[in-house]
């Protein structure tokens, strides 16, 4: 998501010392006598919690245990079945017929393949303006209805009854149920949002299905949920109360997760992590793992120079991917010339070679060098440099970006670093209004597609850089409608490829997962995905750690 990543990033800047941890008195919100509450930190504040215009991660986190799609989380991030009872797919591959349980919405009325229906076509509505409306094109039509050009009744999306629902694919996907779990593929509650319009997302107002529901968002303080009595496993869901505190600052969520204040925090500061491995009484808290995830430079390339491939190019070359990683980040990040991080699904093998520029194997000196020719030829030098702005998320060090100013300045490109709220810098990339934005993808689902189609020329909003190549585009149709899993894999590796030599953006490193989570939490599986669904989440109060 995923970008989904820039309060990620902003909080991975924010290396700030942590002083004594002396004893301190623990402020937790008051949990009701007989219930258990779990206090989870968040990253940030959800821009919204409209399942149809979420696009962090952090709102995700909250929208999947309040909603629940035809294919649900489970404990290790992978699909497992939700809404949907069973199902079966046709032997081209094209239709599948979900049976749905027999659900309720969280103020008790039935849930129904009309919901989901219903929430789809909204999904493709222009008007929306969804900025993920491009996950639901695999549907027939879903492309065309999104821009106009067919009515929503062509959509192949239909409710044979009430508990069938049946969708029609453009192509094969395999990959389906991993796409069915994702946010954009919820159903909502067709008769709320008939009724109150934008309004039915508010809390008071929203009705939910999943485990738990809406009941307060605080701007700034709080998002609080409830157990929702009308889940189908209401009772084998162990907390009652589950409170989202926004935790930008992570010396901060870090002392309140060692105090015992916060249960979880989603982030921890790179650079503390091993400092944290090495007290004995902290250590058991520090979880990290691998993680589907890229951080990258994207490009406006209607910026003074960067509409110029060997600009672009000269630019990725310079940059000390190594350093980055290894000194600064300091956690187990990895630096990467490709997009698509290794390890992801139906794709090349982790240790294979993956798309990389040929330059990716020089030293440092000769990239460098090699920059400054490219830089000549268009007529920018040190002596004559290029001035650019630099678009990331505010933290109180920022070591990576000051690590990028520095090597462009040695080729001649002066990096103004503009530092601003992660939300803003978002909206910024979205309207496109940028030089060069420090950016991040987060698979949505486990397949390549879920980077490369990122970068296709109709995805819109989350294509920052507007890159657009016909022969880009044209190798994931391929890739999209080749039944033979060995050949899809092999337009895919084109495609990103011919990606890279465009340069279009310039990936930097790979991400690995990172939460404090109290040893007392039990259910917590580390995973590629890094989803930890709460539902699955108790607490046992004997292994209840306190360090201080």
């Amino acid at each position: 998501m995923t970008v989904r990543l820039l309060l990620v990033l902003a909080m991975a800047f924010l290396g700030l010392s942590l002083t004594g941890c002396g004893p301190q008195t623990v402020q937790r919100e008051p949990c009701p006598a007989g219930k258990l509450c779990l206090e989870y930190g968040n990253g940030s504040d959800p821009q919204s919690l409209d399942p149809q215009l979420a696009t962090t991660t952090n709102e995700a986190a909250i929208l999947r245990e309040l909603f629940e799609g035809l294919f649900t989380d489970g404990p290790d991030g992978n699909p497992e079945p939700g809404v949907a009872k069973t199902w079966q797919v046709s032997p081209d591959g094209l239709v599948w017929t979900f049976h749905l349980r027999p659900e309720r919405w969280s103020d008790g009325e039935p849930l129904t393949a009309d919901d989901f229906v219903y929430a789809y076509r909204r999904m493709l509505d222009p008007r929306t303006a969804s900025s993920y409306a491009y996950l639901l094109y695999v549907i027939k039509n879903a492309q065309a209805l999104n821009d106009g050009s067919v009515g929503p009744d062509q959509l192949g999306v239909r409710a044979l009854d009430d508990e069938t629902l049946q969708l029609t694919l453009e192509h094969p996907a395999s990959y389906l149920p991993q796409l069915l779990k994702h946010q954009a593929y919820f159903p909502i509650p067709a008769h709320l949002v008939q009724k109150t319009g934008d309004a039915w997302k508010n809390p008071g107002v929203m009705v939910s299905n999943g485990p738990y529901r809406l009941v307060a968002w605080k701007l700034g303080d709080y998002v609080r949920i409830e157990k929702n009595p009308f889940y189908r496993n209401a009772s084998g869901v162990c907390f009652d109360r589950v409170d989202f505190f926004p935790t930008l600052d992570p010396a901060t969520a870090e002392r309140r997760v060692l105090r015992g204040e916060l249960d979880i925090n989603n982030s921890i500061a790179p650079n503390r992590v091993a400092w944290l491995r090495s007290r004995p009484a902290a250590a058991p808290f520090v979880h990290a793992h691998s993680y589907l995830g890229t951080v990258y430079l994207a490009f406006n390339t209607h910026a003074p120079g960067l509409g110029l491939q060997p600009v672009r190019q000269a630019i990725s070359m310079a940059i000390d991917r190594d350093f980055i990683a290894r000194k600064v980040m300091r956690a187990g990040q990895e630096p990467t010339v490709s997009f698509v991080p290794a390890g992801i699904a139906d794709y090349l093998p982790r240790n294979a070679p993956h798309p990389a520029e040929p330059w990716a194997a020089w030293p440092l000196e000769r990239r460098q060098a090699e920059a400054r020719r490219l830089m000549a030829s268009v007529g920018y030098s040190p002596a004559h440099p290029l001035n650019l702005e630099l678009k990331t998320g505010d933290g109180g060090n920022n070591a990576v970006v000051q690590s990028i100013q520095s090597d462009l300045k040695t080729i001649g490109v002066n990096v103004h670093l503009r530092l601003e709220d992660p939300n803003v810098v978002f909206e910024s990339l979205n309207l496109r209004d940028f030089q060069i934005g420090m950016a991040g993808w987060i698979a949505d689902y486990d397949d390549p597609m879920t980077f490369l189609a990122l970068l296709q020329s109709d995805t819109g909003q989350q294509n920052y850089g507007d890159y657009h190549n016909p022969a880009y585009d044209a190798l994931l149709v391929r890739a999209d409608r080749e039944p033979d899993a060995s050949r899809r894999v092999e337009f895919l590796r084109q495609a990103e490829q011919l990606m890279l030599n465009d340069a279009n953006i310039a990936p930097l490193y790979t991400l690995v997962n990172l939460n404090l989570v109290n040893p007392h939490i039990t259910g917590w599986v580390d995973n590629d995905a890094d989803i930890h669904p709460i539902r699955d989440l108790c607490r046992d109060d004997a292994r209840l750690r306190r360090p201080e």
